[in-house]
């Protein structure tokens, strides 16, 4: 490609990231321009994907984890014949449009992660870049072989995460990964050095990998740096790129304003003449741009071609490779065997979930995640597995080492790279740490499963700090997500199915530590989200996972003060919501007066029991005592709950 074509296209992506945000009287200008260089060297001359199938297995993964400079990304992909029309760049953040203020996953476009919260790219892309490794060593080089390339900047850096997230590539040595750090000193508030002052470079030496520094403005040495870091195999790969905010801009370069607000009419004018574009033209694209870019494009496209043949000549030789590949890529629902959880027995639901993992490990081969630092705690070990290292990629079971933050993002990867079914695990209370990744993975519609086990006051001796109390409720809250909470063993089984079957979002799994009872029920409610466990016809008594129990408990005694009372086990509010009318009135009584009973926050259960309802529950934090004290002095026992239903219905 010659530097003249490549030079217009830079200026190209500047002029339409100038026009683009000034149009809609919002955005950020400044990085798009400050790393156009960066990009058209990279898009341009490394970077494997193909517009004509935006989502081939086996394409280099791009993400833009600076998210705010997210008409970078669309020039990009509209430029390289991606279905991103010019008219959809000039409705850039406007309702409906496809390209909103920051970039939301949409894979045909050839945008693979919804990014903007700061650091989440960067934590996504480690998933991304793991997921590689894993599925290469599975299936090997031929039909698996790709890069993850990010480009990151001081805000990402910033972020805590991205050291959590830095700190384990370098460990794994992912030498697939390579990001470039748009280094422009300027953050919103102003120069970055009024808070930011550390040796990036160092910083990343430290944590085993592989860094480069250059003039982001010099394509032959950003391309340079990039080929010295394809050939570094052992270590991720970091290049330090000293750009200009807003490059070329006669006023407004190295500026804070041109962070995150339009340049303004005059500005972008003299911008354009300076770097060589109509001035009176806006979201002006020479032919000779799209021709440079179809030709770039033209390696993507060359590459699949080479891969379907290589597939297809494997999959011909190796019948049973191909059905081990589609194990993988287009898994069907997954039926789990009862391990023979006995009725009456007592279980905590974290520990069924720990039995069902090697049958789902067996009838899930794409099955593969950890805990951060807890696997004993939540039961969330693959026993047939090793932990997956750089000396055994295949292994299914990632140590994520104490970084839930990083654990969250990574999963998301995981999820959303393709090919894998991951989970993260954690104890309920610690979602707080990874909650950016949890709303990130339902506003993705990412299929990762979130384990999180000791979910109440009931966890005992460890006190308030481990007790959550308000998690539930701000779970539920959150749309896209499923939130179930399995009242015992056999309920366990039944959302490990719900989880594992569902492709369009995220499931949270939400455990307990202390034993349950086995409860006699009819299988089958956990997929409709509440079910009647006893039927009755005086009273409706609704709870969730531990409490299911105590309600029945309740349900004994209020029989013997002549109130019949039903029990409804009501473990996933959305599936619940999801169904008819008819189907929810059956379960919940209608007409009949509602109870609920869940150790949590009140908060949101009068959707459930009405606003004339009565909710027993916890409004306060936990306390540091035996789980049975706890139950007392809460309010949670048998004898407690009957009392208060009694006098609610007198």
């Amino acid at each position: 490609m010659s530097g003249d074509l490549e030079a217009l296209a830079v200026a190209t992506i500047k002029g339409l990231a100038m026009d683009a945000v000034q149009r809609a009287n919002s955005g950020h200008p400044g990085m798009p321009m400050g790393m156009a260089d960066i990009a058209v060297t990279l898009w341009g001359r490394f970077l494997v994907v193909d517009p004509d199938d935006p989502t081939w297995v086996d394409r280099d993964r791009f993400v833009l984890s600076n998210g705010h400079g997210s008409m970078l990304l669309y020039a990009l992909v509209h430029l390289a014949g991606f279905p991103l029309s010019l008219d959809d760049l000039k409705s850039f953040r406007q309702w409906g449009s496809p390209t909103p203020g920051h970039p939301e996953r949409d894979p045909e476009r050839g945008i693979e992660m919804t990014t903007g919260p700061l650091g989440q790219g960067f934590g996504t892309g480690v998933g991304m870049a793991i997921a590689e490794e894993h599925l290469r060593a599975v299936f090997g080089d031929d039909l698996v072989s790709h890069r993850t390339f990010g480009f990151v900047s001081d805000g990402d850096l910033m972020e805590g995460i991205s050291s959590e997230a830095a700190s384990l590539a370098g460990h794994l040595g992912l030498g697939r990964l390579v990001y470039f750090y748009d280094d422009n000193d300027i953050s919103i508030d102003g120069s970055t050095d009024i808070t930011f002052s550390e040796d990036v470079p160092a910083r990343f030496r430290a944590v085993g990998w592989h860094v480069t520094e250059v003039d982001g403005h010099d394509r032959e040495a950003v391309a340079q740096a990039t080929k010295e870091s394809l050939e570094v195999a052992d270590r991720p790969s970091l290049v330090v790129c000293h750009t200009h905010i807003a490059a070329g801009a006669p006023n407004a370069q190295d500026t804070a304003a041109s962070h995150g607000a339009p340049l303004g009419e005059e500005e972008v004018r003299a911008t354009k003449e300076a770097i060589g574009l109509p001035v009176d033209e806006t979201f002006f694209v020479p032919d000779e741009v799209y021709g440079f870019f179809s030709e770039a494009m033209d390696r993507g496209r060359r590459a699949r071609r080479a891969w379907m043949r290589r597939r297809d000549a494997a999959f011909e030789a190796d019948p049973d490779l191909k059905a081990r590949w589609d194990a993988y890529w287009a898994p069907g629902p997954v039926r789990l065997e009862d391990p023979g959880f006995e009725v009456g027995s007592k279980l905590a639901t974290r520990a069924a979930s720990g039995r069902l993992f090697g049958q789902i490990a067996e009838k899930v081969p794409s099955f593969l995640g950890g805990a951060a630092d807890l696997a004993a705690s939540t039961k969330t070990h693959i026993p047939s597995d090793g932990y997956f290292s750089r000396d055994d990629r295949t292994a299914r079971n990632l140590a994520f080492g104490i970084r839930e933050h990083a654990m969250g993002a990574i999963v998301n990867g995981l999820a959303v790279h393709g090919g894998l079914r991951p989970y993260g695990a954690t104890f309920f209370v610690f979602s707080d740490y990874m909650r950016p990744a949890v709303r990130l993975s339902a506003l993705m519609e990412a299929p990762s499963i979130w384990v999180f086990t000791h979910d109440s006051v009931f966890l005992g001796e460890d006190g308030p700090t481990h007790q959550p109390i308000e998690h539930l409720a701000s779970l539920r809250a959150m749309p896209g997500l499923w939130v179930i909470r399995p009242a015992d063993a056999s309920e366990t089984v039944e959302a490990w199915e719900v989880a594992l079957a569902r492709t369009d979002g995220p499931v949270a799994l939400v455990l307990t530590r202390q034993a349950v009872p086995v409860l006699d029920r009819q299988p089958g409610g956990v997929s409709r989200g509440g079910y009647v466990v006893r039927p009755g016809d005086d009273v409706v008594l609704v709870a969730s996972g531990s409490e299911v129990h105590v309600a029945l408990g309740a349900a004994d005694l209020l029989l013997g003060r002549g109130i019949s009372a039903q029990v409804v086990s009501l473990p996933c509010w959305e599936l619940f919501f999801a169904q008819d009318d008819a189907y929810r009135d059956s379960v919940l009584g209608d007409g009949l007066p509602r109870v609920s009973v869940e150790a949590a926050a009140t908060f949101g259960w009068e959707r459930v029991v009405g606003s004339d309802g009565l909710v027993v529950g916890v409004d306060r934090f936990g306390a540091s005592a035996p789980g049975g004290v706890i139950a007392e002095r809460l309010g949670f026992t048998a004898d407690q709950v009957a009392d208060r239903v009694a006098d609610f219905l007198s």
